[in-house]
């Protein structure tokens, strides 16, 4: 018997109160934390302005199934299947408005009735959420991280390809570029991609759309970007530094066998610790037009005892050297003292990075 919206939806409000003595909990008691920030930051109405557009005859609007779905991530279920572990938990029911729950076959049938444009109002919700917050924060410097992740899928679901996946070789799966606040720790933003592609697939352009987003809202803020070695790209990092973004980007050490040489030429390194030093060059690739800050660092490491363990009164520790080399066009100092000690160059066997 199909039940009514009357029937269906309720209004609650009120947060219940958190007591500390003896009672009957469900195992999804913290749910009552997630409807106190939903109703601050009115998620549920925002997201119903997101999916207005969509005409449907449902009893369950697509904007709760789209919060069904935001819950359902949050308490660490992937398979739309496992609706079933919370399907008379009285605390989601409240966090959702309703009295009752829709089924696995009602939210799949919702799902495949969005269209792009959802996902890109949804999208767009999920900046200005984050903006909004950094606002209130005041901060000076922006730092967005760019990263890739793997998501693997069964079977074959639409959009996926088998590529790199180091958990499950031969798997299809994604390969979304995602880009996170480092100061709040906050999602921003996703370019979705299947599992085939390199790291700098498309990410040109939606890197220089998540800086445009930012310095519109925030005005004269600092933009800064962290990123590993598959984003050292030329271009790249020359279109950075001409829309003037800071950034710091690890160099992959085995493409350029010039960085090698340059390190086994260094006779003297600034001090950091007793662990960690420093020196920074100007270079450039033969390929490249102009140079760029590049800053090399090796750590000095503990080399791993094969063979027994001998529990020995003193034994004899072996060290050796692992190197990162970063490229920046940030002009800031770094924090290392004046003293400068020669440095063994003939432990290079060390890993590079």
């Amino acid at each position: 018997m199909k039940s009514s919206k009357a029937q269906t939806h309720a209004n609650f409000h009120k947060v219940p109160a958190l007591r500390f003595d003896e009672q009957e909990l469900t195992s999804f008691s913290g749910l009552v934390v997630f409807q106190a920030l939903c109703d601050r930051l009115w998620l549920k109405l925002y997201q119903e302005g997101c999916l207005a557009h969509l005409k449907s005859s449902c009893v369950f609007g697509h904007h709760v199934v789209a919060l069904l779905l935001v819950v359902h991530f949050l308490l660490g279920f992937k398979r739309l299947s496992d609706m079933g572990y919370y399907w008379d938990d009285p605390l989601m029911k409240r966090v959702l408005g309703l009295r009752t729950l829709p089924h696995v076959s009602t939210v799949s049938r919702t799902l495949a009735g969005m269209d792009a444009a959802c996902v890109d109002n949804l999208r767009a919700l999920t900046r200005d959420l984050v903006i909004d917050r950094l606002g209130q924060e005041r901060f000076r410097r922006v730092t967005l991280d760019f990263d890739g992740t793997v998501l693997s899928t069964r079977r074959h679901s639409e959009g996926t390809a088998v590529g790199y996946n180091p958990k499950r070789k031969g798997a299809r799966s994604y390969y979304p570029l995602l880009c996170t606040m480092a100061q709040t720790g906050q999602f921003f933003d996703m370019r979705h991609r299947p599992g085939n592609v390199h790291d700098l697939n498309g990410a040109k352009g939606f890197m220089h759309e998540c800086f445009e987003h930012v310095r519109h809202r925030l005005g004269r803020v600092v933009l800064e970007s962290r990123m590993d070695g598959a984003f050292f790209e030329k271009t790249l990092l020359e279109s950075l530094d001409r829309c003037g973004v800071q950034f710091t980007c690890s160099v992959p050490f085995a493409r350029f066998a010039e960085l090698k040489g340059l390190i086994e030429e260094r006779r003297f390194w600034k001090r950091l610790d007793r662990e960690w030093a420093y020196f920074e060059s100007p270079w450039k690739p033969k390929s490249w037009d102009r140079t760029f800050r590049f800053i090399f660092i090796p750590h000095k490491v503990k080399n791993p005892q094969k063979g027994p363990l001998q529990l020995d009164l003193f034994e004899p520790l072996d060290y050796r050297y692992e190197y990162t080399v970063m490229v920046t066009n940030r002009r800031l100092a770094s924090n290392a003292c004046d003293i400068q000690e020669p440095y063994d160059a003939s432990r290079l066997h060390g890993r590079t990075r």
